[in-house]
């Protein structure tokens, strides 16, 4: 989850880049569906397979410690974007990530605006378009079947695993996304989990080891990324006069990393 810069549907479309906020043109008539966009990347290399459009939703239900993104919190955050003024963008690059890529949609949390989310995967269905939605998966009961169905990959962040850590590094409980991971599992929807290596907090091996068990016994976990906590966004907490809990925390050391991965490896799991 990494925004960047808003969409402007009215620029001419660059193969890549990042464009300033503005805000959209009125929506067709049709198109009543409106959402709150943060921003989107072009030309996504990081989530989900090949070149992707990346779009990021405002609206965190959240409150993860290294977030790098505490601007993505709240919906008003972001700019008011109607499906059809989404969708006519993601058009402009349908032939750069038709092939080999796709379109993610990201946050901040998107499942906090599930008839936004649902519309615009049926719209890139439509447009032959391979779909991804990264999640927490916190929200997940909030997929219904018809959207389900439009979901080709889910990118699930475990953030970790006992009730503990998780209430502790989020503000939240652990069990509706450990839910959302086994009704996954249940229709063979495939998954990419994330999970962010802080040290100090999620670098316990036994509760590792307990997370690699459950993503090797789901089947349908496609690859595990081990992502190294960084400190890249710990300004824009102290620009909005937020407290920081992990100003101390250095990144992992890449043995640290690895061993890690060797956790994941060990239950027979793929890992970058």
């Amino acid at each position: 989850m990494r925004p960047t810069d808003v969409i402007d549907v009215a620029a001419a479309a660059a193969p890549c880049g990042l464009r300033p906020a503005t805000a959209p043109g009125p929506a067709p008539a049709a198109a009543a569906t409106e959402g709150w966009v943060h921003s989107t990347e072009t030309c996504g290399a990081v989530d989900g397979p090949g070149i992707r459009y990346v779009l990021f939703l405002s609206g965190c239900p959240l409150r993860c410690a290294y977030c790098h993104n505490p601007d993505t919190w709240h919906r008003h955050d972001g700019t008011l974007t109607s499906v059809a003024d989404v969708l006519t963008d993601i058009g402009r690059y349908r032939g750069f990530i038709q092939a080999r890529g796709g379109v993610t949609l990201s946050g901040g949390e998107p499942l906090t605006q599930p008839r936004f989310v649902k519309a615009l995967l049926r719209g890139c269905k439509e447009m032959g378009l391979h779909t991804a939605l990264d999640t927490s998966g916190y929200l997940g009961a909030k997929v219904d079947d018809e959207m389900m169905a439009d979901l080709d990959l889910v990118l699930l962040d475990i953030k970790a695993f006992s009730e503990k850590t998780y209430r502790r590094l989020t503000g939240a409980e652990l069990k509706p996304t450990l839910d959302f991971a086994r009704r996954l599992a249940a229709i063979g929807k495939p998954i990419v989990l994330r999970y962010v290596l802080v040290p100090g907090w999620t670098d316990q091996p036994a509760e590792i080891e307990s997370l690699a068990a459950f993503a090797a016994r789901l089947g349908n976990v496609q690859r595990v990324d081990v992502l190294p906590f960084h400190q890249m966004g710990s300004h824009k907490w102290h620009d909005r006069g937020l407290r920081y809990r992990l100003d101390a925390v250095e990144p992992p050391s890449q043995e640290l990393v690895d061993r890690t991965r060797e956790l994941f490896r060990g239950a027979g799991l793929q890992v970058s």
